[in-house]
């Protein structure tokens, strides 16, 4: 049985205590967001996660989704637990009040998203997507677009899709050959083929809007001919409503491995009428602001699954006795000790404790930089949060799932043979989790993008709005009596990353396969040490407030213990990272393509 309790207390302290959620008010159109709304909100997306989405996961994935002469059903229950969510009002929580949101900061969508995911990540995807679309949209999208589309993406009547792939075309976006040709009437009729599209068809909503990226004819070959179109399962008619069919049409459903109480379809454009998004030629613009938004939150799902991962294997941990402690027995009026006595199991439990709260820890920092990007008052405070938000969303997303999916390994390795079999749902995890490290770019073309596109970007300034807090950090707290050893860790792993980034500097300017050869440990390398400054945060914070806290000092303590293991047992990678780094591309690369 899968096993999950929102780790709300977690999140009130990245919220609250680490990012000081009280500041939110001072952002622009933020002044009614207190910490006691937050908590509220938090509070009952927790008995949504819990009561409703959780009992549907296992049953879910067992059934999936079918495809009926052209119609998808999804599992039993989705459609209750969509309306549900719906009519609760979170398809809209992050979603502007002029289109009938909440406008709740992007730092607390996070949290709920956090628990969807977890919980239940193929129905997780359906109001994700939804919000990818409404992203673009929103800024992109022509004002009478706005007006037709983003109240209904909103309140969650029509979701929406990201239509880029196709059979040949994947990453290389440049050799798409779906076409857009311009009618009288200043539409477009779009025609070609997408796959894997995510909740591409379903029975949830009353309307799908498909953005699709196009080329119009005669546009030039590659990216710069690329165009992006919203093209509706149903044209609406002039009072807004779902009107006569378009012609797009579900060919097929995919057959997962994970995810599969989610629809991932092959769609079949057939001369369906669509309208341009943004000017000709930029459609790739305004379809990485959706891309950067699914990014993220691909990472949030890593995290999510990570969690009802660490929970689900400490309460089989606590139940499961097998062997004697090594120190003597434990429970002496049983016939064993229970597992978690073990060092190795208490190894593996702790090394995904320390990731997932290290992530959640994280990921508030970007997502209080992303509110600051979006709201902040100051024009060169905006630019700063936006280059964070930039430099760290390919690590955010790479990172996270590498993780996630690592700890719903050492989950199930936990469980022994019975992580293997489908009645505990741990196997489901790991099969779930293994795609959010392929879909919206693959974690190696996130590392690529993180050396080749955000490293050099604005001539390293965004690589500076992280690289000075750190050693401001370092240096105002190497000597503090109770931090230091762990400070010292974290310079020595800080110090690693300035070398390795010095050495892709130096030598993907002129090779620029060196640079490649490198990216994917210099991502994780960049990603430890990034959770080691959240992670020596945490632990300053919680030395501050453990004397006064009262009831609350254990999770003050449990906090602080976590961060030792993860300077002491986790962090020290950084070294043997720096090593692969600065060895070159010669051993991967002299070899011969003959003897693959």
């Amino acid at each position: 049985m899968q096993v999950y309790k929102a780790p709300l207390r977690d999140m009130r302290f990245v919220l609250h205590e680490l990012n000081d959620s009280a500041g939110l008010a001072a952002l622009d159109g933020m002044q009614d967001v207190t910490p006691e709304l937050i908590d509220s909100v938090l509070e009952e997306a927790a008995k949504i996660a819990e009561e409703v989405l959780l009992p549907l996961n296992a049953s879910g994935d067992e059934e999936g989704c079918h495809l009926d002469n052209g119609v998808v059903r999804t599992p039993k229950g989705f459609r209750e637990a969509y309306r549900t969510f719906r009519e609760g009002g979170w398809t809209g929580i992050g979603c502007a009040p002029e289109y009938g949101g909440q406008g709740l900061p992007h730092s607390v969508s996070m949290m709920v998203s956090e628990m969807l995911c977890a919980t239940n990540m193929a129905f997780s995807m359906y109001p994700g997507l939804s919000h990818g679309a409404y992203e673009a949209l929103s800024q992109h999208g022509s004002d009478a677009q706005k007006a037709l589309y983003l109240p209904k993406l909103t309140d969650g009547t029509w979701t929406g899709t990201m239509c880029l792939t196709e059979p040949h075309c994947g990453t290389d976006l440049g050799l798409l050959r779906t076409r857009a040709v311009p009618a009288d009437d200043g539409s477009y009729r779009i025609s070609g083929t997408k796959i894997f599209i995510s909740a591409g068809e379903h029975d949830l909503s009353e309307n799908i809007v498909h953005l699709v990226l196009a080329r119009i004819a005669g546009a030039p070959a590659g990216v710069r001919g690329i165009s992006l179109f919203v093209v509706p399962k149903f044209i609406p008619t002039e009072d807004g409503r779902p009107g006569p069919r378009n012609g797009v049409v579900c060919a097929s459903l995919e057959h997962k491995m994970g995810i599969k109480a989610n629809a991932t379809a092959q769609l079949v454009f057939e001369d369906a009428q669509g309208w341009i998004v943004g000017e000709p030629g930029r459609g790739l613009n305004a379809m990485f602001t959706m891309m950067n938004a699914a990014r993220l939150g691909v990472g949030i799902q890593g995290l999510g699954m990570g969690e009802i991962a660490y929970q689900s294997a400490v309460a089989y941990a606590r139940d499961r006795i097998q062997g004697r402690s090594l120190a003597g027995a434990k429970a002496a009026d049983r016939a064993a000790d229970p597992i978690i006595v073990h060092p190795d199991v208490r190894r593996m439990l702790l090394t995904i404790r320390a990731y997932n709260e290290g992530c959640r820890a994280l990921g508030g920092w970007v997502s209080r930089r992303l509110d600051e990007a979006h709201h902040a008052n100051d024009p060169a405070e905006r630019e700063a949060a936006e280059g964070f938000a930039a430099l760290m969303t390919p690590i955010v997303k790479a990172l996270f799932t590498d993780l996630g999916l690592e700890s719903a390994n050492t989950a199930m390795q936990v469980y022994g043979g019975h992580g293997y079999i489908r009645d505990h749902g741990m196997e489901q995890l790991v099969r779930d989790a293994r795609i959010a490290l392929i879909y919206e770019g693959t974690n190696g073309i996130q590392a690529l993008d993180l050396v080749g596109r955000k490293l050099p970007a604005h001539m390293g300034r965004n690589l500076r709005t992280f690289f000075h807090p750190v050693a401001a950090f370092i240096e105002a707290n190497e000597k503090h009596p109770m931090l230091s050893k762990m400070v010292t860790g974290l310079g020595r792993a800080f110090g690693a990353l300035q070398l390795a980034t010095a050495h892709i500097a130096s030598k993907g300017m002129g090779d620029p396969e060196e640079a490649g050869a490198a990216a994917t440990e210099y991502l994780r390398l960049f990603g430890l040490v990034a959770l080691g400054y959240m992670w020596a945060r945490t632990a300053k914070l919680s030395l501050e407030k453990m004397m006064s806290a009262g009831a609350d000092a254990a999770f003050y303590q449990t906090k602080l213990q976590t961060a030792r293991f993860y300077f002491e047992r986790i962090l020290p990678q950084a070294g043997g990272l720096l090593f692969q780094i600065k060895a070159g591309k010669e051993a991967m690369m002299s070899f011969p393509e003959a003897a693959f």
